[in-house]
């Protein structure tokens, strides 16, 4: 990975991992993958590896971000979920052909049709976010509670009351102003 670049945000559900390469979405946004390249090591590192990829599928791919985020949001919300979001995932699904394999270890990895093809990559994305927003994993969407990110993610904690998307980062922030604003408060109070 190149260091000049942001972390990514890695975690169990792809569809929500992809749509982290965009976070802090209500303050200073961090783009992820700025770069075709960042684009392809992220999918390097979840296991969808390409050879390359180009300017219009890194668009593409931010298109589905996007739309999977829009649709995630929605679904968190029990609100209509957006036409335009609906066309984008069911488009990058139907246009990938990528098939599960099941290794020797007994784990599913994905097999892209073509080592240079993103949007089969970007197919198994898009299956992952039809998956989880229609309901078909064990868990709930939720909006972290982090007023400058409101990530979508997929809690599958054991009381699904997850706050923050990511407790390393959105979670301690918060805890830490929690903390310090009470602190404050305790000093004024002596005064």
């Amino acid at each position: 990975m190149r260091a000049e670049f942001p972390d990514f945000r890695l975690g169990n559900v792809l569809a929500t991992s992809f749509t982290a390469t965009l976070t802090e979405r209500r303050g200073e946004a961090v783009e992820r993958i700025p770069t075709p390249q960042r684009l392809a090591d992220w999918l390097a590192v979840n296991g969808l590896a390409v050879d390359s990829c180009t300017t219009a599928q890194l668009e593409r791919a931010r298109e589905l971000r996007e739309a999977i985020h829009a649709a995630a949001t929605a679904a968190a919300i029990h609100d209509t979920l957006p036409a335009r979001a609906l066309h984008v995932i069911n488009d990058c699904s139907a246009q990938g052909r990528a098939a599960a394999v099941l290794t020797p270890e007994g784990n599913r990895q994905w097999r892209l049709g073509s080592p240079s093809r993103v949007e089969d990559a970007l197919g198994v994305i898009a299956a992952d976010a039809i998956d989880i927003i229609a309901g078909e994993r064990d868990g709930r969407l939720a909006l972290c509670a982090s007023p400058t990110c409101r990530a979508a993610f997929f809690d599958t904690s054991q009381s699904r009351t997850r706050r923050w998307c990511d407790m390393n980062t959105c979670g301690n922030r918060q805890k830490k102003a929690r903390f310090k604003a009470n602190r404050r408060q305790s000093v004024a109070s002596a005064e």
